[in-house]
């Protein structure tokens, strides 16, 4: 039988610090839930010290989760352990995954300690988190830069104090291949104790490497790999899940490990993913992207129609491209309803939740003649987002665009309950609409991207918008879904001005506190 190859999850943290990609406590349950479903090992929920809602999250995510491990990021610092500790109560098994720098660079000018400091620093908090819980993880942060001989020493440290897995992260996205590999055998082979613990890696992708790093790992000892679904994570990204376990899977003849993950439910949990983070996936993407199976060439074609595996080396339905199709339509009822939203392990929390998902149900099915999963999750995710933030909330638009004509928007907007309305041109319909709403929102953020994608095929898809917005170097995300694009892009800039309006308490993890 194969070596296991452990999955460690950390869309939900890591992705997370994609510049606009905050979830909410529900949406992260929506995709652990998901993950779960995917037999994911470990899934890392949050850092529970940085906000009080960043700690709901990782609560909740430890209450619904059964079957995987829930992790919880702390820096080496004691408030930080017994926070997640304390988030992480709830959990059937939990993991708290501390971090400190060893590199010259963050040692000297983030932390401002020495490698003696750094090394006890470690050993006494992986102790402290020991109090807590049998599974804690060290990582040494900027691993890739750091000296060997003091990676040794702190490796060796942290597992004589307790640590069941230790994680070698490549933080800046540094390394390539045959030398991230390299350092990984190295340490394998000079930490006296590394057969007590499991070896991690944890590629980040500036030079597009991360997954061919974490791969060359695995092909020199690691056991574990941190990844993200789609590879979202801050900057470029993080290793891409499906990329790292659809390669060790396919590549049996080289890799003499596997993971137990199902493969079956990666696109689902990739469209998920991008639903929630407003973060479409290229079409060319690897294994999730729209053209991963798609074949233009004639010669191509030929070949596939003749014998599959003349161009195709995995099975489109192996990682879940099935028409997933709704046989629902305006005259299903309710239970019905009801049934295939838990087929795809949507469980509201409140008759109101499901009641008014079911009324945008039955407002789509009378705009599209076949409804499916996809659509679903848009409308379960539009639901989660009116609940959350009712700041401002679009009653009605209607937008005058004709040829030669300048397009003009009338708006009606409820602003804390109270109606308001507003009218501007534009460039274009969408400019129009906007202005609008700036006209009573008081231009709230600078706009940073704007983007539509279409969530299903046909003329009568919903279309998926995605608006980015900042203020005060703050940067949020926006997303809005309806089978007409100016009322989805008007639902999608509110949505990011409503998030612009909350509070911003959550503290980014590498920053903060001294430490």
């Amino acid at each position: 039988m194969n070596d296991p190859l452990i999955i460690f999850d950390t869309t939900l943290r890591d992705g997370e610090q994609s510049p606009g990609a905050s979830m909410t406590r529900e949406e992260k349950v929506r995709i652990a839930k998901v993950l779960e479903r995917m037999r994911v090992d470990i899934i890392e929920a949050g850092f529970p010290v940085a906000s009080p809602g960043d700690f709901e999250a990782v609560k909740a995510v430890a209450e619904e989760v059964k079957d995987s491990t829930v992790c919880a990021l702390a820096r080496a610092v004691e408030k930080d352990i017994d926070r997640a500790a304390e988030a992480l109560k709830p959990a059937k098994r939990g993991r708290i995954h501390t971090f400190i720098a060893t590199s010259p660079i963050h040692m000297q000018h983030k932390l401002r300690m020495t490698e003696d400091a750094v090394l006890e620093r470690a050993v006494s908090m992986v102790k402290r988190a020991r109090q807590y819980t049998d599974d804690v993880e060290f990582s040494a942060e900027d691993a890739v830069r750091s000296e060997m001989d003091f990676l040794c020493r702190v490796f060796e440290a942290a597992i004589a104090a307790g640590a069941r897995t230790v994680n070698v992260p490549d933080t800046v996205g540094y390394s390539i291949p045959h030398v991230w590999g390299e350092r990984i055998k190295t340490l394998i082979e000079r930490v006296p104790n590394a057969d007590k613990a499991i070896w991690s890696t944890h590629c980040h992708n500036d030079l597009g490497l991360a997954v061919a790093n974490s791969l060359s790992a695995v092909l020199n000892g690691a056991r574990q790999v941190e990844c993200t679904i789609n590879g979202l994570g801050e900057r470029a990204g993080n290793a891409s899940l499906e990329e790292v376990v659809m390669a060790v899977r396919t590549r049996r003849d080289i890799f003499s490990c596997d993971t137990r993950i199902d493969a079956t439910q990666i696109v689902p949990a990739s469209r998920l993913v991008s639903s929630i983070t407003g973060f479409p996936v290229q079409p060319n993407k690897a294994i999730v992207g729209a053209n991963a199976f798609a074949h233009e060439s004639g010669i191509h074609q030929d070949g596939v129609i003749k014998k599959r595996e003349t161009y195709e080396i995995m099975r489109a339905e192996d990682v879940g491209w099935i028409a997933n199709r709704m046989v629902l339509g305006k005259h299903s009822g309710r239970n019905a309803f009801k049934s295939r939203l838990k087929e795809l392990n949507i469980v509201f929390k409140t008759e109101q939740e499901l009641n008014a998902t079911f009324e945008r149900f039955k407002d789509l099915a009378d705009k599209k003649h076949e409804i499916f999963d996809e659509d679903l999750q848009a409308l379960v995710t539009e639901t989660d987002l009116e609940l959350e933030n009712e700041h401002f909330r679009l009653v009605s638009l209607k937008v005058c665009s004709q040829t030669g004509e300048t397009p003009f928007a009338n708006i009606t907007l409820a602003v804390n309950g109270s109606e308001k309305q507003a009218g501007a041109p534009g460039s274009g319909p969408v400019d129009a609409a906007f202005k609008a709403i700036d006209s009573i929102a008081g231009g709230q953020g600078q706009l940073l991207l704007y983007s539509v994608n279409n969530i299903t095929s046909g003329t009568d898809s919903q279309g998926e918008v995605t608006v980015r917005l900042e203020r005060g170097g703050r940067i949020v995300n926006g997303h809005g879904a309806d089978t007409d694009i100016v009322i989805a892009s008007a639902k999608a800039y509110l949505n990011a001005l409503n998030k612009l309006v909350a509070p911003a308490e959550r503290t980014h993890p590498q920053v903060g506190q001294p430490i």
